[in-house]
Order: structure tokens, then sequence, then C-alpha cells
């Protein structure tokens, strides 16, 4: 998910706005199910559509819902699928992450929260390969290696003696110091990348060799850990199943950092978790990071600025289907952070919780 796109999304204002979320199938023939799930879904939009804006007002964005069935291939599905259609907008967007319920939503804004999700748990990084034909370094997003980098110093041509096994040498001392020397370039290399880039790197390797990387590393810390090398298939397929559960560990401590700090800050008294006081914060920029449950919605109608009054009705004309929406991007769009989660440890706070700046 780009932020171009999420951003563009989120700051459309237009009657109506349209969303679709689902979860889909990746393979057949539990995917024949998702055009069944679709269709139903883009009629039950229909029929909102025409019973808040009427069939008059809204003829020329129900012309598009003929149009979205043919459009999605669901051979080509991932875990989820979002589909965000106004007068002047229609965007699908698949996913790799699942979402909590099937929904249609229709207000004056998009509901963009599954794009958020998927905006802050989307993570590029760098793979790098060690192996015997040489050192390789590679783009990769999630569980994708989506390229090959490649400049003055990458790839790595074959080093004889970082490839032998020091003992089957006279001199493994020698080599050992050999292969520290290349190691040294080889992290040299990758911390210019990571310079340019601050993408953090996995490395597929044997377990030696990346203790040794680390002992020369410049920067110990823009590498994610180690996966071990299978020298019979590099394959980038393989090393990107390899590599991805080492990110999504890392990920996990992030989150629980986060909550950590979350809950330091309810109890210093800088946190705030009453939903009006919330919107208000970070429509004044003074949202540092926010966590909210997965499970947690909430329709409202405004009723002025920084005002609203909860709704349990989302069809009514009007409402907003779920105003963490609209806090979750204020958070964002005003660099701050964003998390949502049913991790237990957020129990200790309740459904919401914003840490303010001032």
């Amino acid at each position: 998910m780009k932020r171009k796109t999420l951003e563009k999304l989120a700051s459309e204002k237009s009657s109506p706005c349209v969303t679709i979320s689902m979860n889909t199938h990746r393979t057949h023939p539990d995917n024949l199910q998702d055009a069944i799930v679709l269709r139903n879904l883009l009629k039950e939009a229909q029929a909102r559509v025409i019973k808040e804006f009427g069939k008059r007002f809204a003829s020329s964005l129900i012309e598009k819902f003929s149009d979205l069935e043919r459009e999605v291939d669901i051979n080509s599905n991932l875990d989820s699928l979002h589909i965000f259609l106004s007068g002047s907008t229609k965007e699908i967007v698949k996913s790799v992450w699942p979402t909590p319920q099937n929904t249609v939503h229709v207000a004056e804004n998009f509901a963009v929260k599954p794009l958020i999700k998927d905006f802050i748990q989307m993570e590029e990084y760098l793979v790098l390969l060690l192996s015997q034909s040489g050192v390789t370094l590679f783009h990769a997003m999630n569980d994708t290696i989506t390229g090959e980098i490649r400049n003055d110093d990458f790839p790595f041509a074959k080093n004889p003696h970082f490839l032998t096994d020091p003992n089957q040498l006279s001199d493994s001392k020698q080599v050992d110091n050999m292969v520290r020397e290349f190691l040294n370039h080889v992290d040299k290399a990758l911390v210019s990348v990571y310079h340019k880039t601050t993408m953090s790197c996995v490395v597929i390797c044997t377990e030696d060799n990346y203790s040794r990387l680390m002992q020369v590393a410049d920067i110990p810390s823009m590498y994610y850990g180690y996966a071990r090398i299978n020298y019979n298939d590099t394959a980038s397929k393989t090393i990107a199943a390899e590599a991805w559960p080492i990110v999504q560990a890392a990920q996990k401590h992030y989150r629980d950092d986060m909550i950590m700090e979350m809950q330091e800050a309810v109890g210093q008294g800088k946190a705030i978790t009453d939903l009006t006081e919330i919107y208000q914060a970070v429509q004044e920029g003074r949202g540092d990071l926010f966590i909210a449950s997965d499970d947690f919605h909430q329709g409202v109608r405004m009723t002025g600025a920084f005002s609203f009054e909860l709704v349990n009705d989302v069809t009514l004309p009007g409402v907003i289907d779920d105003i963490t929406n609209e806090i979750a991007w204020q958070v964002i769009s005003k660099k701050g952070r964003v998390m949502f989660t049913n991790q237990e440890e957020t129990k200790s706070f309740g459904d919401i919780a914003l840490k303010v700046r001032y």
C-alpha cells in the first residue's frame, strides 16, 4: 500500500463514498466463494446507496457496481479485498492482511482503516544472500522478493577465501581473518545502502558467517537477524519465506514496545482514553501514538468541528460509519504512530488510547 494512494483515499470527501472490505482466499477451490461474497456485498452497497441518497442522485455510481464483479480476478486474490468507490474514484486494493469482518461502509468519506493497517504493517527491507556463488542483495516487501539491488558494490563476485571451509585449510586463523575482511567489505557496502534507504536487513547465511559479520558490523542494529542458508535452494521464493518470519518477529517486538509505551503514558497522565477528547487532540496535531482494538468501531454524527454524537445505526443519513478511520489518518498525517491490535496487554487501557505530545 503506497502512502500516496492512502492519502488520496483518506482525504476524499464526497457523497457517497462506498467502501467494501472482505476476506478472500488465495487458492482454488476456496476462492470460488469469494465471488459469491463479493456479489452479495455489492448488492448490499447498492441498496444502501439507493436508500440513503436516492436512485436518481446515485445513478452514475450505481452503474459502476455492475462493472466491479467482472474487474475483480478471484484467481489473483490475496487475504483480503478492499474496494473504494465514489463519483470520481474507483480503487481496488488486495492485501496480505485479513480484515476483521466483511463490511460495507457508505458515508461522506472512505473507511480507510484496512489500508492504514496495511500501510503500517507493510515492511520494506533488504535480504543479503551470502552463498557459494557470491553475495547478492535483494529488496523485499513483506513475504515477497521484489527485485535485486545492483550498484557499484552489489553483487559481490565469488570469494575463494570466504567460501572455503577453514577446517580444510592448513592455516585456519589466516583464512578466518580473510573471511572477516571480506565480510567487512560487504558490511560497509550494505551500510551505504542503509543510509540511502533506511531499510534494515535479514541475512541468509551460515551461523558462523553471521557471527563473524556481527563482529565486524559498523551498525549491528540495522540487521534483523539471519536465517540458515540451504545451498541447494536459494530461489527468491525460498529466501523470502525464510526472511519474512524474522521480520515479523521484529515487528512483534516493536508492537510490544508501543504497548509498553502507552501503558507508561497512561500511568503518567500523558494519555487520553475518551473518544471525544482523542478526536479533538488529533485535530490539534497532539497525537503521538494511537492504539485501538481491531474490533472497535464507532459510528458518529458530527455536531461541530470537534464534537459528535455516538450513533449505533450506521445506515442513517449523515453518519460516519467508524470515527477511528479519521482519527488514525489524522495521527499518521501529522507524523504520529498508529497501531491496531487485539493483544491482551492493551486491555489495561481499553479499546482506544492516545498518547499526546503535550
